[in-house]
């Protein structure tokens, strides 16, 4: 499952610090709540969670490894492997909008739809299906990467989730559910990052 696959999972953390797997500073942005205009009010609220990650490195190769970045090898936390399902592989592509892709779990399967493509600098999608149980009936509305060169050789990476939680009160959940998703947006971004530091160093 590649890593634009991957969004689909939720995770959180302790605002700003390290990445574990290296030196790049990372900041949860923040969680709020949109209520989805004009639309009867039996329709949840969506929360959105976004963790940013900066990364040493030119804004093509991040883009690079965000497109064509095949498996996330390091293992998630324990944290993370009790709270989520786990994937075993997906089906389909995800390089053009419009483009799905099937991603297969442990008691089901997410379908992923390309909504924008911004080449070096945006990635989104929708879940276009939702055949996956997720904790506290978590109904996962799509994701996306945003990139923003701050110089030659360092990129801010923002990585978003969007999703409708059926747990109340959302005031005691909401934070519970953003710490999870924080910590698996971590995990997915350092993945990347390691990657795409392995590959600059390669030769040619």
């Amino acid at each position: 499952m590649n890593a634009i696959q991957a969004l689909s999972q939720l995770s959180y953390g302790p605002t700003g610090g390290k990445n574990p797997g290296g030196d790049a500073p990372y900041s949860p942005v923040g969680v709020t709540g949109q209520r989805l205009c004009g639309i009867s009010s039996v329709v949840p609220e969506l929360d959105v969670v976004a963790t940013r990650m900066m990364f040493p490195a030119s804004a093509d190769d991040v883009w690079r490894q965000l497109m064509f970045y095949e498996q996330i090898e390091t293992r998630p936390s324990l944290l993370l492997r009790l709270l989520l399902p786990t994937p075993i592989r997906s089906l389909g592509r995800t390089g053009a909008v419009g483009d799905e892709a099937r991603c297969l779990y442990e008691g089901g399967y997410l379908v992923k739809r390309v909504t924008q493509i911004d080449p070096g600098r945006s990635y989104a999608f929708e879940i276009a299906e939702q055949a996956l149980a997720l904790r506290g009936g978590i109904r996962l509305a799509g994701g996306a990467y945003s990139l923003r060169a701050l110089d030659g050789r360092r990129v801010e990476v923002t990585l978003v989730t969007r999703y409708a939680s059926a747990s109340r009160p959302r005031w005691l959940w909401r934070p519970v559910e953003a710490a999870v998703c924080h910590a698996f947006h971590r995990h997915i971004l350092g993945a990347i990052q390691a990657a795409c530091t392995q590959s600059c160093r390669r030769p040619g």
